[in-house]
């Protein structure tokens, strides 16, 4: 892949306008409509707008039948107030593209560039703009759309940037490589009591105290290995903010976490049980339900393969690196569909992290990924 001096240019003020105009998870509108709108002029064979929900599927069709490959970025920013002095910093309060969602939508963009000048031989490409990552239910609703059978991918790729890890230094494996999480959310009800008098009521307190070290001790982390597991409580809530009154509701919000969803099957089993006999022994009613639910990202041996080849034809080094890791990607999805593949881009050792308020995308990533993409591309479609 060729990008010119001015492609580039292009790409980044693309990039940095996305940057300053984040959207959250499923209200994503406007951005969508950038990302067509800087589509349009590679001339697409055609397009999918509003796909399971705000989400964008440019095709590009080859000259001749074969398979289908999908390349997929994100739309999304957080819900997380940017802390910076750039021209192109945030200009929503509150919201900020702070986990690189507008890089990896410049790339697909490098790559619409390559593709508008010259399709594949054969089969064709998808770039997938994909709604609501960041809550885990954009994937989801991709699939489920109807409309995805018309493009359903035979392969499928992404890549994820990485503070931490060297400039330009690819992390990648087969098997699990993200894992699976979800958040448990516990509300309990007793009765109300004269706070002189908490006898006379059903008082959670008890029982939000003894579940918070508990539902921890269930997964305490350590190695990334098979049977690894996690729990952060994140939230806790008891009644009102009353000095009168004995409390009736409580509610503790969690966060399970395992390396697959097998894993996970078996953790909120044992989480539910807990709750379940904890609040039973205190005479309260309770209620669990599981919202952010993500499943883990396998990676297909043979979707690994292509990737390996384009790393080394395009001379950017590679190896395991800390894979897997702890945090959750809904690519997963795409996954149980094709053979998936996502790689980890290092965007720097001293780089704010992912998330942290002053986290800025590394614009020269984005040649690098372009790169790795298209090379895939071509070896597969010509």
């Amino acid at each position: 892949m060729v990008l010119t001096n001015q492609d580039m240019v292009e790409l980044v003020a693309f990039r940095r306008k996305l940057h300053s105009m984040p959207e959250l998870s499923r209200q994503e509108e406007q951005t969508a409509r950038e990302v067509q709108a800087f589509l349009k002029a590679t001339h697409p064979d055609w397009t999918l707008a509003d796909l399971g929900g705000h989400g964008v599927a440019a095709v590009y069709e080859g000259r001749e039948q074969g398979p289908t490959v999908m390349v997929r970025a994100e739309l999304d920013g957080l819900p997380i107030q940017e802390i910076s002095d750039a021209p192109h910093r945030s200009a929503t309060p509150g919201k900020g593209h702070l986990c690189g969602h507008d890089g990896h939508m410049a790339i697909l963009a490098a790559l619409a560039r390559e593709l508008g000048r010259q399709r594949p031989q054969r089969g064709r490409v998808i770039l997938m703009f994909q709604p609501a990552e960041e809550d885990g239910s954009g994937a989801a609703a991709v699939v489920a759309d109807p409309r995805f059978r018309h493009i359903a991918p035979d392969f499928a790729f992404a890549l994820h940037n990485v503070p931490g890890l060297p400039f330009g230094q690819v992390a990648l494996t087969e098997g699990p490589v993200n894992c699976a999480s979800r958040g448990m959310r516990i509300v309990l009800t007793g009765k109300t009591a004269h706070a002189s008098m908490p006898e006379t009521g059903l008082s959670p307190v008890k029982v939000v105290a003894q579940l918070m070290p508990q539902l921890t001790a269930l997964g305490r982390g350590g190695p990334m290995e098979e049977g690894f597991s996690m729990v952060t409580v994140t939230h806790a809530r008891i009644g009102e903010p009353a000095f009168g009154v004995a409390p009736s509701h409580g509610e503790i919000w969690a966060t399970l976490r395992t390396l697959t969803d097998l894993g996970m099957e078996e953790l909120c089993a044992s989480a539910e049980q807990l709750v379940l006999t904890a609040a039973r022994e205190q005479g309260l009613s309770v209620e669990i339900c599981y919202d952010d639910i993500f499943h883990h990202c396998e990676n297909a041996p043979e979707a690994v393969a292509h990737l390996r080849t384009a790393l080394e034809a395009e001379g950017v080094p590679y190896d395991r690196g800390d894979l897997p890791i702890r945090a959750s990607e809904d690519f997963g999805r795409f996954g149980q569909k094709a053979p998936a593949a996502m790689f980890f881009l290092g965007a720097g050792e001293k780089h704010p992290s992912l998330h942290n308020p002053d986290y800025d995308f590394p614009d020269d990533l984005i040649p690098i990924g372009g790169r790795v993409f298209m090379r895939t591309i071509r070896n597969l479609l010509g």
